[in-house]
């Protein structure tokens, strides 16, 4: 591999090969002119053919035996470069977190530490921190998935149904595999919630399961909230969206794939306050919902890295890796809390077809926003970079949208 001037100087190697890999590399491109290295298990043509992204590849990648050793063999290509390491994945962070002393040698890791890490991580204790701070998360029962089977058949819900239920644990979530596996399950009777339970005991998921109350609304209901902390623990930046569409498939359920940048200070005032009490440094992600019935934003959970749809925020105007170099390669001082968007710009972060979109938004001002953001060409797709050079690189977006077009057919009627 070959490096330019820029990036003798500095290298993201970034851990997965999928949206957000993609978005990653691309803006530090836009920003920087560098390419990254990817790491993932197989070649896929997103990253795989792009010009962009030096990939490399070893189908044992999530395994935790020897994940050092194969990163710090991957360190010794570029002996003389700073090394950033980024994790599209919640376990490529968990596995990072665990390797921390042995990567710290060759690599910057910016993520917070392991015991900040599995407390916020671990979503009923995120929602203890809720709790005590006073923001504003949903009604939560939470489900000891070691304990005896006939205990929890006994259990009493506390919340009509329908009902939410998804794993505490993400990155212990991501290794069992069982019949409907979803990242997050609605219920709408106990006899469908019992069912979903028994395979996923008998699959040896054994952390916790929460089962929430279900705050209704559609996905235009759903916001985002990307935030970075400065390694003194200050709150240094802030980009708030709204999803307008979520991805329906069973795998990617909870994922928005249509974003619009908005500003709600509310919403980052709770962020703040959560982030400094606990010390936290880095991107944090988290996710939001408008509850009607009170007119709270109920927080979901955080990410402790940038999310999937982290594009969002330098469609807006605002690159996200400037803040990473910046701090933690450049060492420069920040002043005050740089909120996103609040000069009223603002883009579509778009990863589905027009057409598409547009049909499953039922508000009339949406719809008319969408439809006024594609005539200003304010719509952006992550994945369709101009930059890209090889041919079936260039027309891969389109195939892409057919495929997303698809995929999501069966779910939307």
């Amino acid at each position: 591999m070959s490096l330019s001037e820029d990036q003798s100087r500095f290298l993201p190697v970034i851990l997965g090969s999928d949206i957000a890999t993609y978005s990653l590399a691309r803006t530090f491109h836009e920003q920087y002119g560098i390419k990254s290295v990817a790491l993932s298990k197989g070649k896929y043509h997103l990253c795989g053919d792009s010009s962009i992204i030096d990939s490399l590849y070893d189908e044992s990648m999530d395994d935790p035996e020897g994940f050092a050793d194969r990163l710090l063999a991957v360190a010794d290509r570029f002996p003389d470069t700073q090394l950033i390491l980024l994790a599209c994945g919640d376990w490529y962070v968990d596995l990072i977190m665990d390797n921390r002393e042995a990567l710290e040698k060759r690599f910057i890791i910016p993520y917070i530490s392991k015991d900040l890490h599995d407390s916020l991580v671990f979503k009923d204790q995120f929602y203890a921190t809720c709790e005590r701070l006073g923001i504003p998360y949903p009604k939560t029962l939470t489900i000891d998935c070691a304990c005896p089977p006939e205990d929890i058949t006994q259990l009493e819900i506390p919340f009509s149904f329908p009902i939410i239920a998804k794993a505490a644990s993400t990155p212990a979530y991501h290794y069992v595999e069982f019949e409907g596996k979803k990242k997050v399950f609605k219920f709408d009777t106990r006899r469908e919630f019992d069912e979903m339970f028994g395979r996923l005991i008998a699959s040896g998921y054994k952390e916790k399961l929460l089962v929430q109350d279900f705050i209704p609304g559609d996905d235009t209901n759903m916001r985002i909230l990307t935030c970075y902390c400065d390694q003194d623990s200050r709150l240094r930046f802030a980009a708030f969206g709204q999803t307008l569409m979520e991805d329906p498939t069973d795998n990617g359920i909870g994922n928005p794939v249509a974003i619009i940048n908005r500003v709600n200070p509310e919403v980052v005032a709770h962020a703040q306050r959560l982030l400094e009490a606990v010390g936290y440094t880095g991107f944090a992600n988290f996710d939001v919902k408008y509850d009607c019935r009170d007119g709270s934003y109920r927080f979901f959970e955080i990410n402790p890295r940038l999310g999937r749809s982290n594009y969002y925020v330098t469609a807006g105007g605002n690159n996200t890796v400037k803040w990473i170099v910046d701090d933690l390669i450049c060492h420069r001082s920040f002043e005050g809390v740089r909120i996103a968007n609040e000069d009223g710009s603002k883009a579509l972060f778009t990863v589905v077809p027009k057409a598409l979109l547009l049909s499953v938004l039922s508000d009339d001002e949406l719809i008319n926003e969408v439809k006024e953001l594609y005539r200003q060409g304010r719509a952006v797709n992550p994945i369709d970079y101009k930059a890209e050079e090889r041919f079936i690189r260039r027309i891969y977006p389109r195939i892409f949208l057919s495929k997303q077009a698809k995929s999501f057919k069966p779910y939307l009627g």
